[in-house]
């Protein structure tokens, strides 16, 4: 009986050591002879749901947020701030504020009221849906359609009045020690309100240099232009002004005021082209001037501008604007004011940038000591610029 129990207990014993030793891997071969293109199509009609969207027709529904999807197919929330020159402005907590090509955009769904500007028909706010070149507001139990290339600007409606306002400040500094002192100082804004018809833009260009504690420059240039837009590419300029002084141009103030008319000659996303000029006044108050010549005479002026920007690559803008102005003696005969800037990205909202600036003056105040100030004044700055 022992020998019997014995033989059980080996036996078992085997048979254990046999579950416990390893096992080759189980090898599944595909044998139908389908390629991988082939099973992939057979295997959606095991699909859950015949009846379901597929993924890229899904969108998100507007609750608290816009949303825009790009061509790609990517999906951005924020809030939509403006559309002018093809160029959609909109703003996210992820990307922060980021300027999108129009062209780029294939659906636009706003939470908010946008106003939407509409070539030779008026001004309409609403809800606004943008698919396959169609712009859709909705205003209530009204929905009014328009093509793509009807849509002037639009701009985000409310009470918020920061909603409108951006720009861009470079500074430029240079501080200087040891064998020669040297302190130049140099700023450039940029500042504009927009909204869908009209167009508020203030620019600042100031200079404060000095060499060994001499001063060598101390010039501040202020220029306003409001455009109120008539159609897609006119617009009409009910006031401009400019405020300048400078100390070596022998000019104590200058102030500039006039109205005139422009008109859009480019305008694609990649290039904005616009002229407009009009009739001016310009008083000036010189410093010193010679026995018996007014020293703050008034004068009227023509004035023509043009401003250019350009996209050169997607990291690199080129702005320039260029400015002359038509008067009598008195106030230098002719002059011109000329900015070409070089605006390389960084960050989205930093901007590393090269500016060239050429103001000329015919006729230039001789001061009461005989000095005659330069005809030509050029500046190269390099600076970094915050937009906002």
């Amino acid at each position: 009986m022992r020998y019997f129990i014995l033989l059980c207990f080996l036996v078992s014993l085997g048979f254990a050591q046999d579950e416990s030793a390893p096992t080759e891997p189980m090898l599944l071969k595909d044998t139908s002879g389908l390629s991988e293109e082939q099973l992939r199509e057979k295997a959606k009609k095991f699909s859950p749901s015949k009846q379901q969207e597929s993924w890229e027709k899904l969108s998100p529904t507007p609750k608290k947020y816009d949303w825009i999807q790009t061509k790609s197919g990517e999906w951005f929330k924020g809030e939509i701030k403006a559309m002018y020159n093809d160029e959609l402005e909109f703003d996210s907590d992820e990307i922060g504020l980021y300027t999108f090509k129009f062209k780029d955009i294939k659906q636009i769904k706003s939470y908010h009221i946008v106003d939407v500007n509409i070539e030779g028909v008026a001004n309409i706010p609403g809800i606004i849906r943008y698919k396959d070149g169609k712009i859709h507001i909705v205003q209530g139990d009204n929905t009014y359609t328009f093509d793509k290339n009807q849509i002037v600007s639009l701009a985000l409606s409310g009470d918020k009045e920061r909603q409108y306002w951006s720009g861009k400040v470079t500074v430029n500094l240079d501080l200087r020690a040891g064998n020669k002192k040297q302190f130049d100082y140099n700023v450039k804004a940029n500042i504009n309100r927009r909204t869908a018809t009209t167009r508020l833009r203030l620019d600042y260009l100031g200079r404060i240099s000095s060499s060994n504690g001499e001063e060598t420059a101390n010039d501040h240039r202020i220029n306003e232009k409001y455009d109120v837009y008539i159609s897609r590419y006119f617009f009409w300029t009910p006031v401009f002004s400019e405020y300048y002084q400078d100390k070596f141009q022998n000019i104590k103030n200058q102030y500039t005021l006039g109205a005139g008319l422009g008109y859009t000659i480019v305008d694609t996303p990649e290039l904005e082209w616009d002229v407009s000029g009009g009739p001016a006044a310009i008083h000036t108050r010189y410093i010193t001037v010679n026995t018996g010549e007014n020293d703050a005479p008034t004068s009227f002026s023509l004035e023509l501008s043009t401003r250019l920007e350009y996209e050169l690559s997607g990291k690199t803008d080129i702005n320039y604007q260029y400015k002359m102005t038509f008067t009598d003696r008195k106030s230098g005969q002719y002059k011109h004011h000329m900015v070409l800037a070089l605006e390389n990205e960084l960050l989205d909202w930093l901007d590393f940038d090269i500016t060239g600036i050429w103001d000329y003056t015919h006729l230039p105040q001789v001061a009461s000591d005989g000095i005659e100030p330069y005809k030509n004044d050029y500046q190269l700055l390099f600076g970094l610029g915050i937009e906002f």
